[in-house]
């Protein structure tokens, strides 16, 4: 079936053309609202800035296929193959794309709101600059997570999002807005988070070691129990933030700000906090074996039970603090 014939029907008003094969048919530009492609062989086709809301892609063969400025919102792509399409700028508000193949998809700039990315490989995937607020990545079952390992996710908005234990291993978060995003038994190893906004986020039980969140806004965010070994903070905000239980050994976190910040029984062993400003944290419990706090500002900060032995405070000021014995530093 050629490009004119199909356009034809489905302006006579038939809507069902599943399991077809157009494969490299160009369809730039068409109104194709609520068609039916399901199943169908799409593979190197081209819709570009073609209207396809609501409609019907679910398993459908789109690798390769051009869809760049395309709308898609509300489409059901579930299960559908877009590996290497060129989403650019595309509208997928709503889309359905559980159990997608995204991988090397270009999704830059694309709009993805609400959608439903629940269990969609988008690994390797370019979303710079997507946005994906309200986006569903949720884990079900720990059997139904999406994929996003080495994805670009660069300047992405992904405010509030739901990524429950997703695999954002390796991933280029640089400068993304995470604020409030829902990221609890995430895999973060080795991201770059460089600059990234992550206010009030959930991270709590995320594993985080080796990734890089130099300048990171980590204002009141929930890290309970999240492992950041060898995690770069250098410069990072994370006044309130709260840390109790979290693996933090080898951290580096150079002039970050832990005003406020609970860090009650956390592993700071070997970590880097020279001119880190601890005013008002509570440490109680804290296990510093061998961590760098000199000139570190320890103003009014809690260290009851706190492991000092080894550390150095060389240069600190502990004016107010209370000491490991309970007792308040003049």
């Amino acid at each position: 079936m050629n490009a004119d014939e199909l356009i034809g029907r489905y302006a006579a008003g038939e809507l069902d053309f599943n399991a077809l094969s157009l494969s490299g048919i160009n369809l730039n530009g068409a109104d194709l609202i609520g068609i039916n492609l399901s199943k169908s062989d799409l593979q190197g086709a081209s819709f570009i800035f073609a209207y396809l809301s609501r409609a019907n892609l679910s398993q459908a063969n789109l690798i390769g296929t051009k869809l760049s400025g395309t709308n898609l919102n509300q489409a059901d792509l579930h299960r559908a193959n877009l590996h290497d399409t060129d989403l650019h700028g595309a509208s997928l508000q709503a889309a359905d794309l559980r159990s997608a193949d995204i991988t090397l998809a270009n999704l830059l700039d694309a709009n993805l709101i609400d959608a439903d990315l629940r269990n969609a490989n988008l690994s390797g995937a370019n979303l710079t600059g997507a946005c994906l607020r309200g986006a569903n990545f949720r884990q079900e079952n720990r059997q139904y997570v999406a994929n996003l390992r080495g994805a670009n996710l660069a300047k992405t908005d992904l405010r509030g999002v739901n990524l429950t234990g997703a695999d954002l291993a390796r991933v280029n978060l640089r400068g993304a807005n995470l604020s409030e995003a829902m990221l609890r038994d995430v895999d973060l190893s080795e991201a770059d988070l460089t600059g990234a906004i992550l206010s009030g986020a959930f991270l709590t039980e995320a594993q985080l070691s080796g990734a890089i969140l130099v300048g990171a806004n980590l204002v009141n965010a929930k890290l309970e129990r999240a492992t950041l070994c060898d995690v770069d903070l250098t410069g990072a905000n994370l006044h309130n933030a709260i840390l109790p239980d979290t693996k933090l050994s080898k951290a580096k976190l150079e002039q970050a700000n832990l005003t406020a910040a609970k860090l009650s029984r956390a592993d700071l062993s070997r970590t880097n906090l020279r001119h880190a400003n601890l005013t008002d944290a509570n440490l109680i419990d804290a296990y510093l074996a061998r961590a760098d706090l000199s000139y570190a500002n320890l103003t009014d900060a809690n260290l009851v039970r706190a492991e000092l032995s080894s550390t150095n405070l060389m240069n600190a000021n502990l004016k107010g603090a209370k000491m490991p014995d309970g007792k308040v530093n003049s």
